[in-house]
């Protein structure tokens, strides 16, 4: 199935899918959880949130060599990351509340940790395929030069 090394100094590159792989989670891991906890980046004022995003599209479009469609649909995949992150976050509080209010008497609340999880996995479940598709239409414009 997979090559292995002639000697022991020798090492493969992981397969193609793995390398995509994690170069899409790095990319969610951009658009989806980069933020930070001081109220600034991604969790910011809506200004400092368009221009971060504004520069992560930048970036990968200078690395990748994007041609205007490409951006275009990398800007689509960055909207429908962030939607499925605020749908993630929902109108609850802050998360770290949330987790406070479940230790906060002397029994765990596992009712109200039952009712968050459910809460995520619906944002996740609602989200999940605008996200795969935005996904799937960029990746599907890139060159194989731009894949590898």
């Amino acid at each position: 199935m997979f090559n292995t090394p002639r000697d022991s100094h020798e090492t493969l590159d992981p397969p193609r899918p793995v390398r995509h792989f994690r170069r899409l989670a790095a990319l969610g891991a951009l658009t989806g959880c980069g933020h930070r906890y001081d109220h600034h980046g991604w969790n910011g004022d809506p200004s400092a949130h368009a221009e971060m995003r504004g520069k992560m599209i930048e970036r990968i479009s200078r690395r990748l060599d994007l041609n205007e469609e490409q951006k275009k649909r990398l800007t689509v995949l960055a909207d429908r990351m962030q939607e499925q992150r605020a749908a993630l976050h929902g109108s609850g509080g802050e998360p770290r509340e949330e987790m406070r209010k479940l230790v906060a008497g002397d029994k765990f609340d596992r009712a109200r940790a039952q009712a968050l999880v459910g809460e995520k996995t619906a944002a996740v479940n609602t989200k999940s395929p605008e996200v795969i598709a935005a996904l799937g239409d960029f990746y599907d414009s890139l060159d194989a030069k731009q894949q590898a």
